[in-house]
């Protein structure tokens, strides 16, 4: 975000600096004449549309697909926790721990990894352990529901790390932060010299617009950061849903895990 702010004020400096030392050298029409500023309302609204299409594009493919594989993720997580209901009561005491502990390192380990377009083993563990406890239900009715469940689970997860990922290769995204500066600059040549106040103002608002529309696509092609992010809510409800009905049960029994999803000392 920084490095654009950076890129387009440079932009504008230099567009404004190249207006009063090298436009004498490359027109020769009289100093007042210029760009006009209804003439610079025009390449504003076509690069604007053109963002913002390709905002709303970006926006409703990495930013959607993330939102409901996060939901997505938690139902089956509660499907989990409610399917363990038919496991003979040792089984089901440790698939809702780990159900429980697992939502924790989602939401405490995975999602801040998450900002920077990467991964957590945290709750790899609880999920490998899950699994392991299905081992002594196999050939009974509960187990086929369980492994349906937990499949998809790991299914949304995937999903969730996949669009935690940049959807928009970073030379693209270079291709557009240059196409900023080239065009603020080259509008910032053709502003008249003198009597200029309403062009260059109008420059500056160009300018900020398009550097905030370009921010914004930087921002929604990583859902899990920045300012436009998806929370981690519905894992956190499923988390707090499934250490109540764990209490409920099992009262006398602790978390295998501490508040961030960390596995205890033995």
């Amino acid at each position: 975000m920084a490095l654009v702010i950076v890129i387009a004020v440079i932009a504008l400096l230099a567009g404004l600096a190249a207006n009063r030392w090298l436009r004498p050298r490359l027109l020769s029409e009289d100093d007042d004449t210029g760009m006009a500023v209804k003439d610079l309302v025009g390449p504003l609204l076509t690069l604007t549309v053109l963002l913002l299409a390709f905002v709303l594009v970006t926006a409703n493919g990495s930013y959607g697909k993330a939102e409901v594989a996060s939901r997505g993720e938690a139902r089956a997580l509660d499907q989990l926790v409610e399917t363990a209901e038919y496991a003979p009561d040792p089984q089901r005491a440790r698939i809702q721990a780990d159900a429980v502990c697992y939502a924790r390192a989602v939401r405490a380990q995975e999602w801040p990894a998450m900002s920077n377009g990467t991964g957590s083993s945290g709750p790899s563990v609880w999920s490998t352990d899950v699994r392991e406890t299905f081992r002594p239900l196999e050939g009974k009715p509960v187990f086929g529901m369980l492994i349906a469940a937990d499949n998809k689970r790991s299914d949304e997860r995937d999903e969730r790390l996949t669009q935690a990922s940049a959807s928009i290769p970073s030379a693209f995204f270079w291709f557009l932060l240059a196409t900023l500066f080239i065009t603020v600059l080259a509008l910032g040549i053709c502003v008249p010299r003198k009597n200029n106040r309403g062009q260059v103002i109008t420059l500056a608002v160009i300018t900020a617009l398009l550097t905030t529309m370009l921010v914004i696509i930087r921002d929604v092609d990583r859902p899990f950061g920045g300012i436009i992010d998806v929370k981690p809510t519905a894992i956190g409800e499923v988390e707090r849903q499934a250490n109540r009905d764990f209490l409920a049960h099992h009262p006398a029994i602790q978390l295998p895990c501490d508040g961030d999803g960390k596995r205890r000392a033995a």
